[in-house]
């Protein structure tokens, strides 16, 4: 459909839309859009688009800015269908835009409830589209359900109560005829779950717990009373592999935070990745990374779904940078443990055994005199999304490296809605700060680095002069798009990690680039300070 038609329809009042849920799960077939958070339901982070090149990419230049009236941190990956983008404003405002150009369409804004209060920031992280209906989580833990069209409203279902601590604040993954989402609130002593809905009416269709109640496998790795403060939040979407019919999601960390006292054993199913039967939310397996967790490792990282070549033959595997500072390759079919290799300066763990659990450091624990810790409380990596090119058969990672913190456990009591973290923490980049006595220097700074999954090697690293926050694209013509808390966008070789073009957007990039087509123009989009940025090539 031409640009001269979306501009009657906008004018009409309606947009094109009826993405249906084949069209989701073949993406790749339609790399001029981007249908849903990662790409595709596999989660890869990769375009098969080839417009842009290592050769040409240093002529890429700025098509149009949309400038956010809110001042809160722009940390939503877009979606594109059909020419049209719909990113959100945050911290809840849907917005359809021209691709192209970056009109404005229509805005549907959402105004939350009074006591909602999100731990990190009023942030949101993206939509789900399936036919002509966007979905988005609000920051007060509703679920609403917007026509694609021409922004009204169609439903508006209450996931959680947002006065005990409860949030939405990524990008839901729609299964089939459900919409799927997870609750945030992990520093609020919430009880984190992951639900769908009916895509159409809103009903709630199956729920799953992350900390399992008396009864249920997995109840008995928490002490006492201690698993209804559990914690075990979701901040960001979740993966699909149709063939298996699982949907794998990561689940964050543990409450109170940074004191486990109260909460003697393994904590399940916080620091995991769950695979659930997507079409009854049945736990099928887990793996978890970083049992009793004290430093706040949450696993909330994307599962990236590769089916690559495992010792002679093709396996359904996952990958997995994960918070704590390990990369692992586990097989997507049974949790089974494949491989696992520190991607960062790692000291709370001496290594991991044959099943993958860590074998913790005698000092791997938090206390009133304070630990320091590698890596620090941010983690070796987090949220923000790895990338993996089947072309170079490399994982690339936005990492946090030499990074440390000093953790201080103090006590805690739970009351709803009040923040429940247990300590008080003393990070450490780039600056010089007392160690037993003398004085060691930090140089900690961000990185992407480039890791062969089926070794664990890193092969390159394009290091920053600061940490990042950004997530990665990779493409089919070995571009690698990224970003950093200095304000720039990055073009990177994928094979090699060379500067290839780089670009000031006046902000910090905290959240995933990703690429479109319109009219046979590529265009790359990224969000930095509370701005939309879209590049094409010169014309």
């Amino acid at each position: 459909m031409t640009a001269r038609i979306w501009l009657f329809l906008a004018v009409a009042g309606s947009l094109p839309a009826q993405v249906s849920f084949d069209r989701i799960l073949n993406a790749n077939r339609e790399p001029q859009n981007w249908l849903t958070y990662s790409g595709t339901t596999l989660s890869q982070r990769h375009s098969l688009l080839t417009q842009i090149t290592p050769e040409n990419v240093k002529n890429l230049e700025l098509q149009w800015v949309l400038q956010s009236r809110s001042l809160e941190k722009y940390e939503a990956t877009s979606i594109v269908a059909d020419g049209i983008l719909y990113t959100v404003q945050a911290p809840n405002d849907v917005m359809a835009l021209d691709a192209a150009t970056g009109r404005v369409y229509w805005t549907y804004s959402y105004t939350p409830e009074k006591d909602a209060r999100p731990c990190c920031g009023r942030i949101n992280r993206g939509v789900a589209i399936l036919g002509d209906t966007l979905f988005m989580g609000t920051i007060d833990a509703h679920l609403v359900a917007i026509d694609a069209r021409n922004g009204k409203l169609i439903w508006n279902t209450q996931v959680a109560r947002a006065g005990s601590g409860y949030a939405l604040t990524h990008a839901p993954l729609v299964i089939k005829d459900k919409v799927i989402v997870g609750t945030a609130g992990g520093e609020f002593g919430i009880r984190g779950f992951i639900a769908a809905y009916d895509a159409k009416t809103g009903k709630e269709l199956w729920r799953f717990h992350n900390i399992p109640e008396p009864g249920e496998p997995g109840h008995e790795t928490w002490a006492g009373d201690s698993w209804k403060t559990g914690g075990g939040s979701v901040w960001v979407t979740g993966s699909y592999d149709p063939d298996l019919n699982l949907t794998y999601w990561g689940i964050g960390n543990p409450g109170p935070d940074w004191n486990g006292d109260n909460r003697k054993g393994d904590n399940l199913y916080t620091d995991s990745v769950v695979a659930l039967d997507a079409d009854t939310g049945k736990l099928k397996w887990h793996f978890q990374f970083s049992p009793h967790d004290e430093f706040d490792y949450d696993s909330v990282q994307i599962p990236v779904l590769v089916d690559m070549e495992w010792q002679g033959r093709t396996r359904k595997v996952m990958l997995w940078a994960n918070r704590n500072g390990y990369f692992y390759v586990l097989d997507r079919s049974d949790g089974r443990f494949l491989l696992g290799k520190p991607f960062v300066k790692v000291t709370w763990a001496t290594g991991l055994d044959e099943a993958g659990r860590p074998m913790k450091a005698p000092t791997a624990a938090t206390t009133a005199d304070g630990v320091l810790i590698y890596p620090g409380n941010q983690g070796g990596t987090n949220w923000y999304n790895s990338s993996y090119s089947p072309r170079t058969g490399l994982f690339y990672i936005p990492s946090w490296v030499e990074y440390n913190t000093v953790y201080f456990k103090i006590p805690a009591e739970y009351n709803e809605g009040r923040n429940f973290g247990g300590g008080v923490l003393r990070p450490n980049v780039g600056q010089r700060r007392p160690t037993m006595n003398r004085l060691e220097e930090n140089e900690g700074y961000g990185a992407v680095r480039a890791v062969d999954p089926k070794t664990g090697q890193m092969k390159w690293e394009f290091k920053m002069s600061d940490v990042t926050d950004a997530g990665v694209l990779t493409t089919a013509s070995d571009v690698l798009f990224t970003g950093g808390r200095e304000g720039y966008f990055f073009a990177i070789d994928a094979r090699n990690g060379q500067l290839l073009w780089k670009a000031t957007v006046g902000g910090q990039v905290q959240s995933g680039p990703m690429t479109y087509s319109v009219n046979g123009r590529q265009y790359v989009a990224v969000a930095a300070g509370n701005s939309l940025f879209s590049f094409a090539l010169r014309q």
